[in-house]
């Protein structure tokens, strides 16, 4: 065992619902224990509904060293990566924290070293995908999770992408599994900032690729590449009815949340922020870098929830049909220091990383933690 996760119960949260609101309020959920929840039986919040975050209910696990992706397991835990040293955690069922693996050729330095993790089911063993600085580039790299939940060991990695420049900051990172199977890749301009408008350079895009790293069928340019124009995209996720949602660092005015389609210029680094020229792709939502520097985001109906660095909170944007429903809507600002990640969970419930460690925070006792919080249907 590495660490021991805490878990902290605090009293139950009511759900209210108003009769107008028309939307269906999540089973109760159990008590927190000592154990890591099952995530594998799914009673998650109705597709059609916004919601909004709730109280932390707990904590899962503590004294994490700049952690930066999350993954949770079906059947309880999670695995987290951290980004100096090039650690998984695996977060047992039981509520332990320890080392599943650490792979091989992380070289850290600034912003980058291991950031985002995916995890894909199916055949003899899963398989984990991991993004992270080398010595000379960024690379995806692939490795069978091997072993039984408790004890998960990595497999020998391969790389399946490699190219992508690297710097000490605007390294991307963030890996997810689309809604149509295939893994798609952020990346940042590395302060190359043409890069971004260079439709041959793998940097400032997102990136659509196969399991095995080549371009993904029905790609705009029969390439890897899917959307351009970004200068530092660390969050990607999908609202119920499919669209396509990307976090993105501005330079010192405007960051971004983007609805993603492919083919996209998104303006970088010849506009910032909502622009209106034609040849670019406007934000459909945009804040004072002092108010959000946004890494990761999840999706839960069609609320999009992300989590803010600097702005040091929870940001939650309701959107119908594309495009915001309403105005953003901050929780717990200052609350729990500079926010990394944000998971949706089948249970109704979001798991929220800090990152107080990353050398750019103030740590706080027990930091990096990972935190469980309820949802409410919004208002």
């Amino acid at each position: 065992m590495r660490r021991h996760a805490r878990w902290t119960a605090v009293g139950c949260l009511v759900l209210a619902l108003t009769a107008a609101s028309g939307c269906t309020v999540p089973a109760p959920q159990p008590a927190p224990s000592a154990q890591a929840p099952t995530i594998g039986e799914s009673t998650a919040p109705a597709a059609s509904t916004w919601w909004r975050a709730g109280a932390v209910t707990g904590t899962l696990a503590s004294d994490l060293q700049a952690p930066w992706s999350v993954v949770p397991l079906d059947g309880g835990g999670a695995l987290i990566s951290e980004r100096g040293d090039g650690t998984v955690l695996e977060l047992t069922p039981d509520g332990d924290v320890r080392t599943a693996g650490v792979i091989p050729g992380v070289v850290s330095g600034g912003e980058s070293g291991l950031h985002g993790l995916a995890l894909r089911e199916g055949g003899d063993s899963p398989v984990l995908y991991s993004y992270f600085g080398a010595a000379d580039d960024n690379r995806v790299a692939r490795m069978p999770l091997l072993g039984e939940s408790g004890s998960l060991a990595l497999g020998e990695p391969e790389v399946i992408l490699d190219g992508i420049t690297r710097a000490s900051t605007h390294d991307g990172g963030r890996l997810a599994f689309g809604p149509d199977g295939y893994l798609y890749v952020t990346t940042g301009d590395a302060q190359q900032r043409d890069a971004a408008q260079d439709p041959e350079n793998l940097g400032g895009k997102i990136l659509r690729i196969t399991v095995d790293g080549d371009p993904a069928p029905g790609n705009p340019w029969n390439t890897r590449v899917w959307s351009m124009g970004h200068r530092n995209v660390q969050g990607i996720a999908w609202t119920a009815d499919g669209t396509m949602w990307a976090s993105e660092f501005g330079q010192n005015t405007w960051d971004e949340l983007n609805r993603i389609e492919p083919g996209a210029n998104y303006g970088w680094p010849l506009v910032e922020g909502i622009a209106g020229e034609e040849q670019f792709t406007d934000p459909v939502a945009q804040w004072p870098t002092s108010d959000a520097s946004p890494s990761g985001i999840a999706a839960v109906g069609d609320t999009v929830f992300m989590a803010a660095l600097r702005g040091e909170r929870l940001w939650q944007i309701d959107t119908e049909a594309g495009e915001m429903r309403d105005e953003p809507v901050g929780a717990f600002v200052g609350e729990h220091g500079r926010l990394r990640d944000v998971v949706a969970l089948p249970d109704g419930s979001l798991w929220l990383l800090t990152n107080n460690t990353d050398g750019r925070g103030s740590p706080r006792p027990g930091d990096d933690l990972l935190l469980r919080v309820e949802l409410a249907p919004s208002p």
